[in-house]
């Protein structure tokens, strides 16, 4: 493989800001990124995710964030580019854009065309990542949705993904503590070096606890130190000192993952606007701005978290 990459510890997914008119906000996105870049803990940083609103990124805003990032954190730490498509041919595309603007792995969403059956047919879910494995030779992190989606992938299925060279790890998301620890124990057993990236923000300690090798996470992008604090905490088995720290994250928790669910990353972009690490919380439609009483809520989660 061109580029080994081992990915541990606190890999947050940035929040994308944007100006009025709903265009990137280079300005707030280097300052939030550099912000992340350089708290104790993080190793790395996932762009064109989730919480970057990357359902609404045209090819070639997908580049442009991928390029400001380089520019201005790139040679701190790995940059994990998303890849988010229901075409693996245009997969493959994107794989390349984000090689050639210099990302060290790849993150790779489930096709949504998944969730109508996929499970059944796990051979067109290998064909999906070996082909874009063969097309770009960067190392893999599999996005595993919670399996009742339809888009999560059954234990046996993820084993035989690691066969593929370039998956290096998985973005643990079953979202069922159960299946996490089924899913970490098969793929443990294969004695193959991919790690297990906890995205199970709702329950962060339980899965570092069960042995996650660290976390990608769109709450990092507010909360980044705090889950570095607990991941260093279990790691050095002070289980009471995680506990602290687990306290501190729960009021975050319940108010950015509130009902309904399609609204977290709008929560944490206020968040991120009233600690004044951006200047707006826009978000492009359909997503809505928060409303007057949320946020409220949020500040006072932050103050309760002590991140204000």
């Amino acid at each position: 493989m061109a580029t080994s990459l081992r990915f541990s510890g606190i890999i947050p997914a940035n929040l994308l800001p944007f100006r009025a008119d709903f265009s990137i906000h280079e300005q707030d996105y280097r300052r939030h990124l550099t912000w992340l870049a350089h708290v104790p803990g993080v190793t790395g940083i996932v762009l064109n995710g989730h919480a970057a609103e990357v359902s609404s990124l045209t090819r070639a805003e997908r580049r442009q964030a991928l390029a400001i990032a380089q520019d201005e954190v790139g040679s701190r730490l790995p940059l994990i580019a998303g890849i988010y498509t229901d075409s693996t041919l245009e997969a493959v595309e994107l794989a390349k854009d984000a090689r050639d603007e210099g990302a060290s792995g790849l993150l790779i969403f489930p096709p949504s065309l998944f969730m109508w059956g996929a499970q059944l047919r796990p051979e067109m879910v290998y064909r999906h990542f070996a082909l874009i494995a063969e097309a770009v030779d960067l190392p893999i992190v599999v996005f595993q949705y919670p399996p009742g989606q339809g888009m999560g992938y059954t234990a046996e299925t993820l084993v035989r993904l690691t066969e593929i060279p370039q998956v290096a790890a998985v973005k643990e998301w079953s979202n069922d503590i159960i299946a996490f620890e089924q899913n970490l124990r098969a793929i443990r057993d294969t004695d193959r070096p991919v790690s297990i990236l906890s995205s199970f923000t709702m329950s962060l300690m339980a899965s570092f606890l069960l042995g996650a090798d660290g976390a990608i996470s769109g709450m990092g992008s507010v909360a980044a130190d705090l889950q570095a604090e607990l991941f260093q905490a279990v790691q050095q088995g002070d289980v009471q000192e995680a506990r602290k720290v687990n306290d501190r994250l729960d009021p975050l928790v319940r108010v950015f993952y509130a009902p309904p669910f399609l609204d977290m990353h709008n929560r944490m972009k206020e968040a991120l606007a009233i600690m004044g690490r951006i200047s707006a919380a826009v978000v492009r439609p359909p997503l809505q701005p928060v409303t007057d009483d949320e946020r409220n809520r949020i500040r006072g989660a932050l103050e309760k978290a002590g991140l204000l």
